[in-house]
């Protein structure tokens, strides 16, 4: 910092202007968070406890829900006066842009109606096949043949680690509108030293996939009613190289999937029942944390969530 022109003291500083920018500061996403956050408490938003990046306001029967991904905001409600105000008062406190209607957010294309809402990655995945080169290939039926094994140990000749990596995390940034991907990609991720060209096939053949499905996406009709349902199943001993289970669930409210998951489970399951067991529990787990943020936004769910299950061991247990 350093003393403008004008306001130079010899005993003592009036005032200092900043040499470097805020952003270039590693105190930086702290500071601006904590400022962020004390303005929207002053302003009579209440904070969610489920989690850090959600703020709501009720005045009288309407209700606000504000998002905070860093700089970025998503602000909806049930009154557009109410919603205005707030745009407002950001402004005189902030220099913001208004972008109207949420069309384009991180690589998320939202599409609105009077039927509903619609969600996709059309042009993510585009882009995503046209840095691989392989936006003309021949799409696949399927992300991954059920029968086939990857192995820890590779034999066959290795491949670009960096290339690989790349892949992987764009892969996984396009699960949040694909959940029929949310398990390959999750099986991919887990290869990511000593690769070989058999993990290389198995992410490419999820390319081909995905030119197949571009327009693919998830859509929630407006006049659904918004009930919580959950899913879960598991397999045994799915992974061959250390025989641990892998356990999946998704959530629906109203009439798409909202939260989905798909993991190795930490221990070795002796059987399917536990197998299954183990996965109803973290499904329920994540049941328990939809239910207070749907209890927040004023959807408070009347009566208790329905989990469905396959297994009739861990259902009994």
């Amino acid at each position: 910092m350093e003393q403008p022109t004008g306001f130079i003291q010899t005993n003592f500083s009036l005032v200092c202007r900043l040499k470097k920018s805020l952003y270039g500061l590693k105190q930086a996403p702290r500071a601006w968070y904590a400022k962020m956050n004390s303005f929207l408490l002053e302003t009579g938003f209440s904070w969610c406890h489920s989690s850090n990046t959600i703020y709501t306001k009720k005045v009288g029967n309407s209700i606000i829900i504000l998002v905070l991904y860093v700089d970025d905001l998503i602000l909806t409600g049930s009154d557009h006066n109410l919603i205005n105000h707030v745009k407002s008062s950001l402004k005189k406190k902030f220099k913001i842009i208004d972008l109207g209607h949420l069309h384009y957010f991180l690589g998320l294309q939202v599409l609105q109606s009077k039927e509903g809402i619609s969600l996709s990655q059309s042009k993510y995945a585009c882009d995503l096949l046209r840095h691989f080169h392989i936006e003309y290939c021949k799409s696949a039926p399927s992300p991954f043949q059920s029968r086939a094994k990857i192995s820890v140990t590779c034999n066959s000749p290795e491949v670009d680690a960096t290339l690989y990596h790349q892949l992987v995390g764009k892969l996984l940034y396009l699960t949040h509108t694909h959940p029929d991907l949310s398990f390959v990609v999750g099986l991919i991720s887990r290869f990511m030293e000593n690769l070989g060209e058999g993990h290389w096939k198995v992410a490419k053949g999820i390319l081909r996939y995905v030119q197949g499905k571009i327009q693919f996406g998830i859509h929630y009709i407006a006049e659904a009613s918004p009930l919580l349902v959950g899913f879960t199943d598991s397999d045994w001993g799915g992974d061959p190289n250390y025989w641990k289970s892998n356990a999946g669930y998704v959530f629906t409210l109203g009439s798409g999937p909202i939260t989905w998951d798909c993991k190795k489970q930490s221990a070795i399951s002796l059987s399917s029942a536990k197998a299954e067991y183990r996965g109803a529990i973290k499904a329920s787990k994540e049941s328990l944390w939809l239910r207070q943020i749907l209890s927040k936004f004023g959807f408070q769910q009347q009566h208790p969530t329905t989990l469905w299950c396959d297994n009739q061991s861990s259902i009994q247990i």
